[in-house]
């Protein structure tokens, strides 16, 4: 290369570098060069957080019987409606009992003369006209027919089928003049004032599950927003090897009509409740070799920087989480955070910014009604 052409370079280089810094860049709005930093913030609050765990179960009645004819006969009268409510004691199917009520009298009439002879003998024995051995034979005779018409009466009063609780009756499945034994199924009877809930609680979660513990429950065949609250009454001590969970039940009270049983439904478990916590959205966490931190808004209103905080979470609901420093920093609720926004999560401490409000729909609901 002669020398005219390398001095024609060294001037045309010399030319684009004087040209390139007539305007300042994007990293230097700022005098002295500081880069700002765009972020979405949050203030800290104190709320209640719910521990929850939502479950499938399966929707009972409070008890559900099975009627069957205790004895062999022929149906003569049907004394329910299906569908309708029936009281405890009332009889909704009577058997044929013509050859029982015959027995039945019989029986009677032979205690009547077993009694009759039994005074006679006590009148005697006292007159020492008979042995003991006597009397204490027609004794025994009398005891005898006095259970046989026990027997009988029982036997008579087995002909009518009763309604074990109040409840409502379900289908039929017999008509009169049908025959019908031990084995046959006649119709069932539901008390459905209260439910009852059966689901599984997996063995993690065993510990915070008692006696006591309440829930919510929702499902599909009901209006949306409708729940129904409920409150644990029974804990299996068994732990199932296969599904490492455990059977829980929960009563319902005032269950709506549209709650059937055996319908499927939503179990939410109110687990623990902690009060007065101090929370951040779950999106404010960063998570480093070091641990976990938040981003908090220090220094001048008219010149905010960022700062690191180490924390450690809490408890985790509803997008939000439950956070103590760790470094010992105070926190106090009002505090800003940076929450989300382009450019947060690299942003760097002492770094200046710009603050705007969380989106609304990046906004967990505890957040509703705060004031940014």
């Amino acid at each position: 290369m002669n020398i005219p052409s390398a001095r024609l370079l060294a001037t045309a280089a010399a030319l684009s570098l004087v040209a390139g810094c007539g305007k300042p860049t994007v990293a230097a709005k700022k005098s002295g060069g500081d880069r700002v930093q765009l972020v979405e913030v949050v203030p800290l609050v104190r709320r209640d957080l719910t521990e929850r765990l939502t479950l499938v179960g399966s929707v009972a009645a409070k008890e559900t019987a099975e009627l069957r004819a205790e004895i062999a006969g022929v149906v003569r009268k049907i004394e329910f409606e299906e569908g309708s409510r029936v009281t405890k004691g009332q009889m909704l199917l009577k058997i044929d009992d013509g050859e029982l009520q015959a027995q039945l009298q019989e029986a009677e009439a032979t205690l009547k003369l077993s009694e009759l002879s039994l005074e006679r003998m006590r009148n005697l024995a006292e007159a020492r006209n008979v042995t003991q051995a006597d009397y204490d034979r027609a004794n025994a005779e009398f005891l005898t027919a006095q259970a046989r018409a026990r027997q009988q009466r029982s036997r008579v009063d087995k002909t009518e089928v009763r309604a074990p609780f109040d409840g409502v009756a379900g289908g039929r499945t017999v008509s009169p003049g049908d025959y019908v034994n031990s084995q046959s199924s006649i119709t069932t009877v539901s008390d459905i004032s209260k439910m009852r809930i059966e689901f599984e609680v997996p063995e993690a979660f065993l510990n915070k599950v008692t006696i006591g513990t309440t829930f919510v429950l929702t499902s599909r065949a009901m209006v949306d927003g409708v729940t129904v609250p409920g409150e644990v009454y029974f804990v299996d001590l068994e732990i199932d090897r296969e599904t490492r969970s455990s059977t829980v039940k929960g009563w319902l009270e005032n269950p709506p009509p549209a709650l059937k049983p055996g319908m499927f439904a939503n179990v939410e478990l109110i687990l623990a409740v902690h009060h007065d916590s101090l929370l951040v959205p779950e999106s404010a966490l960063l998570v480093t070799r070091e641990g976990t931190r938040i981003t908090i808004v220090d220094g001048p209103a008219d010149k905010p920087v960022a700062k690191f905080v180490s924390i450690i979470p809490g408890l985790r609901s509803g997008g939000m989480v439950e956070i103590t420093s760790a470094d010992g920093t105070p926190l106090d609720e009002g505090r800003q955070v940076i929450a989300s926004g382009m450019g947060a999560v690299n942003v760097s401490a002492g770094g200046s910014l710009k603050l705007v409000p969380l989106r609304a729909e990046l906004r967990p609901p505890l957040l509703d009604g705060v004031v940014e």
